[in-house]
């Protein structure tokens, strides 16, 4: 069986919201330090993705880029990436449908994406062998700039709920 690796990202800290509307809060400066250190993170973790699916939101396009910056400049390749606005305010099952339409080739895909969906997310797909002290964490819900790694041995069109293992969560510092 191949396995193949799928990290949920949650978006950077975002400025608060106010006059804008909620698609066009960009990151706040904290925020993009956290999405470069995060970046950094994974490829630290050899955590480079292959695909990247993003949110539309301008917090998740920023987070994305400021991650990817820091993965270029440690020599990882640029993924395919989608920005998709079916991301904004996805469902679990919204996120593994687009999870289950990835190609085969791609070992792993990086999601950016919101709250409460990154957690939610990462809780329903575990299953058996996922790291019990995680899924704990991950069940509270997760801060800005953390990552969920989700492993599933199989194809990717094999995503449903309890079919994958949660491994590790990743926090900002």
């Amino acid at each position: 069986m191949t396995s193949h690796r799928l990290v949920l990202l949650r978006h950077a800290k975002a400025e608060p919201a106010g006059s804008l509307p909620d698609h066009e809060r960009p990151l706040a400066l904290p925020g993009r330090r956290q999405a470069s250190a995060a970046g950094a993170a994974l490829a630290a973790a050899d955590l480079v993705p292959s695909r990247v699916l993003c949110s539309s939101a301008l917090r998740t396009r920023q987070t994305w880029e400021l991650a990817r910056t820091a993965l270029a400049a440690a020599g990882a390749p640029d993924p395919v990436l989608t920005v998709t606005d079916a991301l904004y305010d996805a469902t679990t099952g919204d996120l593994a449908e687009l999870v289950r339409a990835v190609p085969e080739d791609d070992g792993t895909v990086l999601v950016v994406g919101h709250e409460p969906t990154m957690s939610h997310a990462a809780v329903t797909l575990a299953g058996p062998g996922s790291d019990e002290q995680v899924l704990a964490r991950v069940r509270t819900g997760v801060p800005t700039s953390s990552w969920s790694v989700l492993e599933l041995d199989g194809p990717w069109d094999a995503t449903a709920p309890g079919g994958l293992r949660l491994v590790r969560l990743g926090l900002p510092d």
